[in-house]
């Protein structure tokens, strides 16, 4: 058996896991992502040492968010402005004499599923990642597509609200609207602070739908126009890219509750639009939650290693 150790870096926290080449998980755990890149890059190696005092470690896998080349090289780093323009694939590998890979989060998800998860008989489908921000995954004829810069499945930066010219565009983009932290939570909090400006803001996406759920007069709006704002792009996805299945990841993905309303609110949308009603019962569109939920990005930035 050989191991790798793997890292899921998050715009809040980096979770990481000892991975086996059979895709198996043990002594997971996490940490805070930090501001500053020597802080960063200090506890990634901080965790692989504490790794190898035990086990053999063969490389390194890590899952980020943004633009990443084929080698590993940060173009942008989503949320972690640490990690812009920078080379950290090669920067880790010579702190650790050790190879290593770094994948984009939403690619590595999808890879993940298709190795061990619920994309392994398909070969056109589309993992999202709802986080801090929106990532995708994109698969077409089992082949991850990038894109010309390796920027294709930035899904959260497509713009779908009104724009207003006297704010930055970005703002009427997924990212802030359909990700979880810069969508639902920073959504709820500007709402509450609107309502009551003393209250304390809230930080955890599972305690906003537990107060929509509870017909919370402020939580209950917010929440319904996520689920119209993630549902939209799904649509939009779906008459783009004509994918099998898309696959919904990230940490809210782990939620049934969410996953069934969300389900629901497609089901309506589709029969609400013409032309994706009328053939939808020759194409079914089919979404799921990733089935490997919030332990993908670490499975999916290992695969790569284990096949060299």
């Amino acid at each position: 058996m050989t191991n790798y150790v793997a890292f899921d870096i998050g715009g809040t926290n980096t979770q990481y896991a000892l991975v086996t080449d059979t895709g198996a998980l043990r002594d997971q755990g996490s940490f805070p992502t930090g501001q500053m890149r020597q802080d960063n890059l200090n506890a990634l190696v901080k965790t692989v040492a504490r790794y190898q005092a035990d086990a053999d470690i063969a490389g390194i896998g890590v899952s980020a968010p943004g633009i990443i080349t084929k080698d590993g090289y940060m173009i942008t780093g989503g949320a972690v402005m640490s990690l812009y323009e920078f080379p950290l694939a090669q920067t880790l590998s010579d702190m650790l004499d050790l190879p290593v890979h770094v994948e984009n989060d939403a690619n590595a998800a999808a890879i993940a599923e298709h190795w061990l998860g619920n994309a392994q008989d398909v070969s056109d489908y589309i993992c999202l990642v709802l986080g801090t921000g929106i990532g995708g995954g994109i698969v077409l004829n089992n082949a991850v597509y990038r894109g010309a810069h390796g920027m294709a499945g930035e899904i959260g930066w497509s713009i779908t609200h009104d724009l207003d010219y006297t704010h930055n565009f970005e703002a009427a983009s997924l990212n802030f609207s359909a990700a979880v932290v810069s969508g639902l939570v920073r959504r709820y909090n500007a709402s509450l602070a609107q309502f009551s400006p003393m209250a304390q803001p809230l930080a955890d996406a599972a305690d906003i739908l537990a107060l929509a759920h509870e017909h919370d007069r402020i939580a209950s709006p917010i929440y319904r126009q996520y689920l119209d704002d993630v549902t939209v792009m799904l649509l939009n996805l779906i008459g783009t890219l004509d994918p099998e299945r898309i696959l919904i990841g990230g940490g809210i993905s782990a939620n049934d509750r969410f996953m069934a309303e969300l389900q629901v609110h497609f089901d309506e949308f589709i029969a609400r639009h013409e032309s994706l009603n009328r053939v939808s019962p020759r194409l079914h569109f089919k979404l799921m939650p990733a089935g490997l939920r919030n332990n993908a990005g670490l499975i999916g930035a290992v695969y790569p290693l284990t096949q060299a």
